[in-house]
């Protein structure tokens, strides 16, 4: 029997289908390391919450061993990558729901030992901050 792909990549691109869906706004945990390309100002405690939202980013892309796109933050482009092995979680930022999952530091988990963890460990998600934009007529 040949080797099974995690259902990690699949579970992640149903949850943030369900979120577009219902009009929730998808946000990605992930666990930092070296492997994973995210803005480093905004990292606290190894891990950084990015809204995943089609109105948010740039040229999603969710396959079997990333996620990649583009987002502005604080105004310049960045350009994401996060390895499947590095998201810890992906829920919907209004209500908590969605998948989430334990992180192996260090090397990559074998292929299905990934396990969900219960929702109710939900993670908390920063606030937004107040625009520095005014409106000029």
């Amino acid at each position: 029997m040949s080797t099974l792909i995690p259902t990690t990549a699949y579970l992640i691109r149903a949850i943030h289908e369900w979120c577009v869906d219902n009009g929730l706004t998808p946000h990605l945990l992930v666990k930092v390391d070296a492997h994973t390309r995210v803005p480093m100002a905004y990292v606290k405690n190894g891990e950084i919450v990015l809204n995943m939202n089609y109105t948010a980013v740039k040229d999603l892309h969710i396959d079997n061993d990333a996620v990649v796109f583009s987002a502005r933050f604080s105004g310049v482009a960045q350009h994401i990558y996060v390895p499947i092995s590095r998201i810890g979680g992906v829920f919907a930022r209004e209500n908590g729901q969605g998948m989430f999952f334990e992180v192996v530091d260090g090397q990559a988990p074998e292929p299905g030992t990934r396990a969900a963890m219960p929702v109710d460990e939900v993670p908390e998600v920063p606030a937004a901050k107040k625009s520095h934009l005014k409106v000029v007529k």
